[in-house]
């Protein structure tokens, strides 16, 4: 199999893919860790900061630029997640957006009331809720299946009780790949009157995201993992943001979304957000066949291909990890299964540290992470926190199945020879 000539086509929007370093053009599978922007991206960022360089709110054409660059990024976050643009807030980052919405929820709690956090996300949506224990909150675990990596619902189960207040969950693993079944936990957790916030920072670049069918009441992701640059996006359903008190300065709006925002935004970001946005939609427009001339639509058509080409990718990485003597793959690790994954994985070599396998790859110009990736309850859970966590490869829609072939014979020299 040769991988899709619209993969080729996107990946010249991409300076980064082409660039020679240390003497070799690099495979990106660093993803998870963050993605590689296309060129409308750094462009917008550009003009922004030239043409619309001014706080909000003035009274002269700049200031005016960025307010409708405000609206227009509002829309724009809302037409990728499915919600309206009074729903979306921004941030630095989803690990910012979180402690701001942690600290308005600890308003509401009461002691004894409980939160319930699972081993098998990133720690950005464990610790917030974790410090909400100073306040009388009581924290839940919900653990998850170190065979497969899929979480535990019938722990989920136990764990629920008159007394849940919320549910922090993550839609899907950075460190194993899985895709949890959220619709279904946020049928379990409204059924006992909580409220769910999923932490969608990794899914973002690989599924199609809506809220609405989802049934959520917050969801945060960060625009830097699907193509854009360093920006947090939050969607909190209105309802639930008008019932929380947010911690601002005071003469900032008393009203959502600007009364979440703490501080002057990241307004040239933002311009980034939309150009990436508008990326993956032109995707759809170009390559997919949108049911409609929305925005939305094309997303949906985009992410549509963007699923099925990394089915692909996932599938060549399995079977050649399967191969190699001595390395094991945590999580999924069977193509029968790939509703429940993205291609995303992660493994350890016997007798190898992660880190050496890490830089050894780097040596030979392909690019992956290594070590815990910030979320700890799982290597806590699987037993490897302490001998440096997990080897990750995360491949996004721009890589092809020739990086995948490359990254195996590279892993297969550094395996056999030691290199």
């Amino acid at each position: 199999m040769a991988t899709a000539e619209w993969v080729w086509e996107i990946r010249k929007e991409f300076p980064a893919l082409g660039q020679e370093i240390e003497g070799k053009v690099p495979v990106f599978l660093d993803g998870p860790g963050g993605s590689q922007a296309p060129q409308r991206v750094i462009e917008a960022m550009a003009r922004a900061m030239v043409e619309a360089n001014a706080n909000t709110h003035g009274a002269f054409p700049t200031s005016r630029r960025v307010d409708t660059l405000m609206a227009g990024a509002r829309q724009a976050a809302a037409d990728l997640l499915g919600a309206s643009s009074e729903e979306i807030l921004f941030g630095p980052n989803m690990t910012t957006l979180t402690f701001q919405i942690s600290r308005a929820i600890g308003r509401l709690l009461r002691p004894g009331d409980e939160i319930v956090v699972t081993r098998l996300d990133h720690d950005a949506n464990v610790a917030p809720w974790l410090a909400l224990e100073e306040q009388g909150a009581i924290i839940r675990w919900v653990d998850f299946h170190p065979e497969d990596g899929t979480l535990d619902l019938e722990g989920l189960a136990r764990a629920l009780s008159e007394r849940t207040r919320l549910v922090a969950v993550g839609y899907a693993s950075n460190a194993l790949g899985t895709v949890n079944p959220v619709r279904r936990i946020v049928e379990m957790a409204h059924a006992v009157g909580a409220w769910v916030y999923v932490d969608a920072v990794h899914a973002a670049p690989h599924l199609f995201i809506d809220v609405q069918e989802l049934g959520c009441d917050f969801l945060v992701c960060s625009a830097y993992k699907f193509f854009g640059p360093h920006v947090g996006v939050l969607y909190g359903r209105k309802d639930r943001l008008m019932a929380l008190r947010p911690y601002k300065v005071r003469p900032a709006p008393d009203h959502p979304p600007e009364a979440f925002e703490t501080g002057t935004q990241n307004h040239e970001g933002l311009a980034g957000l939309i150009a990436a946005i508008e990326y993956l939609a032109d995707i759809g427009r170009r390559f997919g066949s949108p049911a409609d001339p929305s925005r939305r639509a094309a997303i949906r058509a985009a992410m549509g291909k963007i699923r099925e080409h990394e089915q692909a990718l996932c599938a060549r990485l399995l079977e050649g990890l399967e191969e190699i003597p001595g390395l094991t793959v945590y999580g999924i690790r069977t193509m029968a299964r790939w509703a429940e994954r993205v291609p995303t994985v992660s493994f350890r070599i016997r007798n190898r540290h992660p880190r050496e396998i890490a830089e050894a790859l780097g040596r030979e110009g392909v690019y992956v992470w290594d070590g815990n990736f910030y979320a700890l309850g799982v290597t806590e859970r699987l037993g490897v926190e302490g001998q440096g966590g997990l080897v990750r490869v995360g491949a996004l829609h721009y890589n092809t199945l020739e990086e995948i072939d490359r990254f195996l014979e590279a892993l297969r020299r550094i395996t056999v020879h030691r290199v």
